[in-house]
């Protein structure tokens, strides 16, 4: 064979093989997209996404167990598209879950509050509520009215849909002021509209401080001054009932939880007071009543 012919095999011999053991060409890959994170939490809107709120603290939401704000709201008739009035909201415990609900479900959120007149005390709960509600792209604008044993009318009548009250009844009969709250309640609430009462409730065959100084109130009280005033009785629940509390301790409904009180108001405290007795029973038993304001008859009745 030509010497020639021999390296030019030998050439092509040696390419050949390198394309053998050459790397073959990387492929394109192409990026597969990520699923969407699934939702944890209640949707946006639901009465459940505003009891359980972020924004709510984690003291005010281990009271759920005692207050159950849900079935109680339920229970109340909480609606969309509603006008509704809340009656000294105090520190706005259930404000935080009422006004973000409201907003989101189209409504009105007012609250009455108490007269900042009335002490000082008074002043500064009322300061502190401002603050605390500032967010209006989460509660909204709250409009505000008072309450008191002088005030004019709450709103415009007969322009609101649901009237909320809770753990305030005493109070009134304190201040002598009871039948006159009962009374513009009734004004402002829209013909068909609710009014939901909690109160802390005193057995019926107790007999009743006219002053309720314990705290606690008959249930044939409230429902008596809901009469005079108009409403009709539309039912009860049990949802904020607690049968271990007597509804009679040394300190009134003060020495349960939440105030835990273990002296008189303006004394020491009393370090020996046997706490844990109370702590047992946990706040509170409480009526939860719904009043309506009834319709005009129709036309020929």
């Amino acid at each position: 064979m030509d010497q020639r012919i021999g390296f030019g095999l030998a050439a092509i011999l040696f390419a050949l093989s390198g394309c053998e053991k050459s790397e073959p060409n990387p492929q394109i890959q192409i990026p597969i997209p990520k699923a969407a994170p699934i939702p944890t939490g209640p949707e946006i809107g639901t009465l459940e996404w505003a009891v359980k709120g972020e924004w709510r603290s984690d003291t005010d939401k281990a009271r759920n167990a005692w207050r159950h704000p849900l079935k109680t709201l339920q229970f109340c008739g909480l609606a969309p598209k509603q006008s509704v009035l809340e009656v000294w909201p105090g520190g706005g415990w259930y404000t935080q879950i009422l006004a973000p609900w409201v907003k989101e479900n189209e409504g009105q959120y007012r609250a009455a509050r108490i007269d900042p007149d009335i002490s000082d005390n008074a002043a500064a709960l009322n300061r502190s509520f401002k603050r605390k509600f500032e967010d209006k792209d989460l509660y909204g604008s709250i409009n505000t009215t008072v309450l008191s044993a002088t005030s004019g009318p709450l709103v415009p009548p007969d322009s609101v849909d649901l009237i909320l009250t809770f753990r305030n009844v005493h109070s009134w009969l304190a201040q002598g002021m009871a039948a006159k709250a009962f009374n513009d309640f009734y004004a402002a609430l829209k013909p068909g509209g609710s009014f939901c009462v909690v109160e802390h409730r005193l057995p019926d065959a107790r007999e009743q401080d006219p002053l309720a100084s314990s705290g606690y109130v008959q249930r044939t009280l409230v429902k008596a001054l809901a009469k005079d005033a108009g409403f009709i009785f539309d039912g009860q629940s049990d949802v904020n009932a607690n049968p271990k509390d007597t509804a009679d301790h040394p300190f009134g409904v003060w020495t349960l939880a939440p105030v835990r009180r273990n002296a008189a108001p303006g004394e020491d405290p009393d370090l020996a007071f046997n706490r844990q007795r109370y702590d047992d029973i946990g706040e509170s038993d409480r009526m939860t009543l719904r009043f309506s304001k009834p319709l005009p008859p129709k036309s020929g009745e």
